[in-house]
């Protein structure tokens, strides 16, 4: 049943962000709006190549060896956070830690999802391929609107915050995230806008989640 019920929430979030995202999307599109939108893209743009430039500018070997740390470690966080959760859920005989552990991993997954889609629909080509100014740690092949390591990353710490809402947790977790988040603008891979709409996508499809969870339990 709680299965059934959080695979109903995913559909909702899912839609929820594509109500949010798509007008966007289409004013993009529409010739009527194409001075406003390019006069807008072209401001963004120019924000987004001045960090990357300033934040390559100041690289060092020490950082980059701990940021491409950062950067790896998302999939030890986001299927290691779950994992634990639902070990400790069986061992302990907790039903809500074992809860807490599919909320955690159907956070996350739906906003792996939706960041998919959303590359699909936008299409941004990554920094170093818009800018040859713009110097990659290492090169990526998909596109880079919105940052997946930064949706996945904010969505697993805000899913885990909330159903342990201890400043132990909540720091430790925000931490990782925003280290994760801020790891691929300093590779060089994503561009900010493209790590700040990640994060916010992913806190927010784990608060979405939350609000729905408590009212159908």
């Amino acid at each position: 049943m709680f299965s059934r019920t959080f695979m109903k929430n995913g559909v909702i979030a899912v839609l929820l962000h594509l109500l949010i995202i798509l007008p966007f999307f289409a004013a993009a599109q529409d010739s009527i709006a194409v001075n406003d939108t390019l006069s807008f893209r072209l401001r963004m743009q120019r924000f987004d190549d001045n960090v990357m430039l300033d934040i390559a500018s100041h690289r060092t070997p020490k950082q980059t060896k701990v940021m491409l740390f950062l950067s790896r470690s998302l999939d030890y966080g986001n299927l290691g956070v779950p994992a634990a959760l639902l070990i400790g859920g069986v061992i302990r005989n907790d039903a809500q830690m074992r809860q807490n552990a599919l909320y955690v991993a159907s956070s996350t997954a739906i906003t792996a999802g939706t960041t998919l889609l959303l590359k699909t629909l936008f299409k941004r080509r990554r920094p170093f391929i818009q800018n040859l100014k713009i110097v990659a740690v290492y090169d990526p092949l998909s596109t880079s609107f919105p940052s997946g390591h930064s949706s996945s990353s904010f969505s697993t710490a805000t899913a885990l915050s909330s159903a342990y809402p201890k400043w132990y947790v909540v720091g430790p977790a925000m931490l990782w995230a925003g280290s994760v988040a801020y790891s691929r603008a300093y590779l060089g891979v994503h561009y900010m806008s493209d790590v700040l709409f990640g994060s916010s996508l992913g806190g927010g499809t784990a608060i979405l989640m939350r609000s729905i969870k408590n009212k159908r339990l």
